[in-house]
This record gives C-alpha cells, sequence and structure tokens, in this order.
C-alpha cells in the first residue's frame, strides 16, 4: 500500500479537477469527490451508482520548505509539532483544548483555548483551537479572523495545522486539502494529525473513509480515545452499518475512559440509533451520574423517552436540559425537541401552536441559530404544502443576506436546505417549474460556495426533480449524493425499486433503520407516509 502521504496528493489533484469543471451537473465530481481520497481504500457501498473518475497521483514535491526551515521554538505541540509559542503552559493548554474537541467536550475546548491565549496574547494557535472549538457552539469569528492575522508569526508546521483549522472554519476545501497533504508529508504516524482527517471527512459525510481512516489510527494506538469515540458513529453511518462494531468500540472507549461522561452518552445515543431504547437511558443515566450538567445526555434522555413513548418522562427531561443549558442554542435545541412530542403524540395542532411561540421567541432574541432550527422545522411541519412553500420563502429571503451571528458557511448550508426542501414539495406536487427554479438557486449557490455539504444539497434536489420527470436512472446518481438526509435516502430507495434493483433499496432502508432518532425527518418518514 503506498504512503498516507503519497495517497493524499490524490485529494488535491481531483478535487482541483472539480474546480476546473465547475458544479454544474457532476454528482460524480462534487461531493462524492472524496471518494479519491485513498484510492486503495476504496469501497463504494451498495447503492452507489457510478465509479469516482481516474485521477493521476501528483508526482512529490522537489523540496519542502516545512521540513527545511529550524522551527522558532522549542515548543512542540503533541511532542513533535514545533509552535511559535514561548509559553509553555500555553503550549500546554492548546493541547488540552485540541484533546477535549477530539472528545467532543466542546466547553472545555473552548476554555482551555482562551487560556492558551491569556497566557500568550500573539499565540496564532491558540486563536485557530477557540475558533475550530467554537464551531461546535456558537462560531467565533473574532478568533478566526486573529489566527489567520497572526499567521506569519508561526512556524512553518504550525501554519499548516492553522491553515488547516481556519479553512475548516471556512469550508474552503482547497487550501484544507493542501495543508492536510503537506501534514499527513510531515507526520505520517501521528495519531492527532490522522484523527482530525478522520473527524474532518466524517463531517463531510464521507462516513466509509472516515472509517478506514480511523481503523488506521486504531492501528497505531489501539485504546486512543478519539478514535474509539468515532470509530462507534462511523460503524452505524457507513453504507453498510454495524451496530456491534459500533458498540463494542464505545465499550471500550467507556472503559479507557471511565470518568468522563462523553462515552456514556455516545453508547446512549448509538444504542438508540440501534434500537436499544433501555440501553439508551442507561448510559444516558450513566453519564449524567459523572457531570449532571452534560447537556447533550440530558436532552439525550428525553429523545429516547420520545422514541419510547413516554412523553411524560421525555418533557420532564427537556425541562431538566433547559435548566442546566448554559448557552441559547442548546436551551433552543431543548425547547425544539419538546415542542415535537405534541407531534409524535398526536397533537400536531399544538404542536404548531408551540413551534410558533418558539418562532416568534427566536425572532425577538435574535439568535440565527435557532431561528433557523425552529423557522425550518416549523415550516417541514406545517399543515399543508402551500404553508410549508410559504414559510420556506420567507427563510430564503432571510437568508439571501448576511445574518448576524451566523458564519456565510452556515448561511449557505441552511439556504441549501431550504431550497432542497422547496424542490422536494414542489417536484411532490408536480409543480415542476418551481422545482427547477429551486435547483438553478441552489447549483448557482453550490457554484459560488465551492462548499460540499451545499453540492449535496444540490445535487440531491435535482435528483428529486429527475425523479418527479421520470429520469429514474440519473435521479439515483444525483439522490446518493446525500447520506444524511432520511426523505432523500427513501427516495433514493424509492426509485432503486422503480428502476427493479430490489436489493439496493433494501441496503439503503437497513442504513435508514440506523439513523434513528426523534427528528423532523424521521417523524415525516415514520408517520407521515404522504410526505415523502
Amino acid at each position: 500500500m503506498p504512503s498516507l502521504a503519497s495517497q493524499a496528493n490524490v485529494i488535491l489533484q481531483g478535487v482541483v479537477q472539480v474546480y476546473k469543471r465547475g458544479v454544474c451537473h457532476m454528482s460524480r465530481f462534487s461531493a462524492r469527490v472524496l471518494f479519491l481520497i485513498f484510492p486503495s481504500l476504496l469501497g463504494c457501498p451498495a447503492w452507489a451508482q457510478s465509479s469516482p473518475p481516474r485521477v493521476e497521483v501528483a508526482k512529490a514535491r522537489n523540496t519542502n520548505s516545512a521540513a527545511r526551515i529550524t522551527p522558532i521554538s522549542k515548543q512542540q505541540l503533541f511532542g513533535s509539532i514545533s509552535v511559535s509559542t514561548r509559553s509553555q503552559e500555553a503550549r500546554k493548554f492548546v493541547e488540552l483544548s485540541l484533546e477535549k474537541y477530539e472528545n467532543h467536550i466542546v466547553d472545555a475546548a473552548l476554555s482551555n483555548a482562551r487560556r492558551a491565549i491569556q497566557k500568550d496574547p500573539q499565540f496564532a494557535l491558540g486563536y485557530a483551537a477557540l475558533a475550530l472549538a467554537s464551531l461546535g457552539s456558537i462560531p467565533d469569528s473574532a478568533a478566526l479572523g486573529r489566527a489567520k492575522s497572526l499567521l506569519p508569526r508561526t512556524t512553518p508546521d504550525e501554519q499548516l495545522l492553522i491553515r488547516w483549522m481556519t479553512s475548516i472554519s471556512d469550508r474552503d476545501l482547497l487550501p484544507a486539502i493542501s495543508a492536510m497533504n503537506d501534514l499527513l508529508k510531515r507526520y505520517p504516524n501521528n495519531k492527532h494529525v490522522l484523527y482530525i482527517l478522520a473527524d474532518w471527512l466524517y463531517s463531510l459525510q464521507d462516513y466509509d473513509r472516515s472509517r478506514q481512516m480511523l481503523e488506521t489510527v486504531h492501528q497505531l494506538d489501539p485504546d486512543f480515545p478519539p478514535a474509539l469515540n468515532l470509530l462507534g458513529y462511523a460503524y452505524i453511518q457507513t453504507g453498510t452499518p454495524d451496530p456491534a462494531k459500533a458498540v463494542s468500540s464505545l465499550q471500550r472507549y467507556a472503559e479507557v475512559l471511565p470518568n468522563s461522561p462523553n462515552p456514556q452518552d455516545s453508547l446512549g445515543e448509538v444504542l438508540r440509533l440501534s434500537g436499544d431504547d433501555q440501553g439508551s437511558l442507561e448510559h444516558y443515566s450513566a453519564a449524567l451520574q459523572i457531570d449532571p450538567t452534560y447537556i447533550s445526555s440530558r436532552y439525550g434522555l428525553g429523545d429516547t423517552s420520545t422514541l419510547m413513548g413516554n412523553y411524560l418522562r421525555a418533557r420532564a427531561e427537556y425541562d431538566e436540559a433547559i435548566a442546566v443549558a448554559n448557552n441559547p442554542r442548546d436551551r433552543s435545541h431543548s425547547e425544539f425537541q419538546k415542542a415535537l412530542v405534541y407531534f409524535w403524540e398526536g397533537q400536531p395542532t399544538e404542536g404548531r401552536k408551540a413551534l410558533d411561540a418558539l418562532n416568534e421567541e427566536a425572532q425577538q432574541q435574535k439568535e440565527p441559530y435557532s431561528q433557523f432550527e425552529i423557522g425550518f422545522g416549523r415550516a417541514m411541519l406545517a399543515a399543508d404544502p402551500s404553508v410549508e412553500l410559504a414559510q420556506l420563502r420567507w427563510l430564503e429571503t432571510w437568508l439571501q443576506d448576511p445574518v448576524d451571528g451566523l458564519t456565510e458557511v452556515d448561511r449557505d448550508s441552511s439556504l441549501a436546505q431550504v431550497l432542497r426542501e422547496r424542490t422536494r414539495i414542489s417536484a411532490r406536487r408536480g409543480e415542476l417549474a418551481l422545482a427547477e427554479a429551486s435547483v438553478r438557486r441552489l447549483e448557482h449557490l453550490a457554484d459560488l460556495s465551492r462548499d460540499l455539504l451545499v453540492a449535496n444539497s444540490y445535487e440531491s434536489a435535482r435528483g428529486y426533480l429527475l425523479a418527479a420527470k421520470g429520469d429514474l436512472a440519473e435521479a439515483v446518481d444525483e439522490l446518493a449524493a446525500d447520506p444524511r438526509s432520511l426523505l432523500v435516502l427513501e427516495q433514493l430507495a424509492a426509485t432503486q425499486e422503480k428502476i427493479g434493483n430490489a436489493p439496493a433499496a433494501e441496503a439503503i432502508r437497513n442504513r435508514i433503520k440506523y439513523l434513528r432518532a426523534p427528528t423532523v425527518e424521521w417523524y415525516l418518514l415514520t408517520t407521515t407516509p404522504a410526505a415523502h
């Protein structure tokens, strides 16, 4: 097998080709350009219909400036990456921040990054770590800007890491891949470098490639906690879910970190995804025994109780989550999930009243992430398609221009989801002109943003339109671009059935089974068949 560094060259070369070709009608390129990563590990899921383009591996560079330049500091991140700070404490706090980030402990990641900056206000990596960790909460655009401005003061390898972090925050694909490519050349056996790539691939919905990278990390260190955690999710999210491996990996994660709430929280979530609700409750409760304020386990108990039909307990658990929430987004999310309980118990009118009230409150508070979650869910759960389309038009107008507190990346992604949903509804109603207009709008947005997740929404929206027009073979190829949307996957399964590919349809529905959560899409999928 070629070295990871050699294989990584394929990433950049493939993406360059994508950018040269543009995003129009390129399902085989845009979201799934990541299939070009590590070709010797390539293994497409059963439902994928097209093969990735052949891309030659780029020749290795003759020079490596990062290797020739003497570091300006003796401080080394994780014992190997030279960094620019002269403060040992600042370096340690960044290490702690990244370790907490790897373990999905957002608040601790944020607080340690802030401590690093306090110890050294000129430490660019401290600001980059803060910007990266803030993506799990409220994005810190000031820290992102400061990291960029301080970049020239850093060591060569530190620059690679900062460029990767800031590009991730911006979702600027080419520099992110370029920086990661160079990092892999420099540190092919560094588990932290390999892990953050796997984590990034996972966030880009390339679950199979993420799993393969995580298994490489696992070979380097069988007890590396972040890899054990993310492997648990990757084994569930891949094209061929393996719940036994997922649970086994997370059980080992809990053994390695017995005093952390996150392993128990992860087990609670994955067991619920797997259909073991009682086990889910037990592990969420175990997480709260370790940390009573662990917010995701608080509302996780509400989520599992909802799916069990125990609505009284669900509301009580959401109330507890609301009480311990320490930021507007967590509080709003718990309130949103509590409002959805009305729908699950068969009271949609009361549910819409609750969502209307939350929507008004979110607009008054001007917390954009809450506004979008509530507004988008409210639209999808509207009483009839005409009302939904009207509410989607309002969201589209709101997202047309910059929104205070909402990053441009998240604004683009949110707008793409709105346009994809409008395409789905209008295509289902036979309003093909409106569907085509939405797809064109999405195509333009994907071209401007160069964001793979936006491109996924564009492709899957185009799949809805093609299916409505009867072009089923091409619809399958487009719909396969988005492996996270339940409604897209169900449309993909139905389309596979129509073209006579029953095994592929069965594989997709098996995958859907392991995305079980009390979300708006799961509700529409499981209780209102007409919605899809």
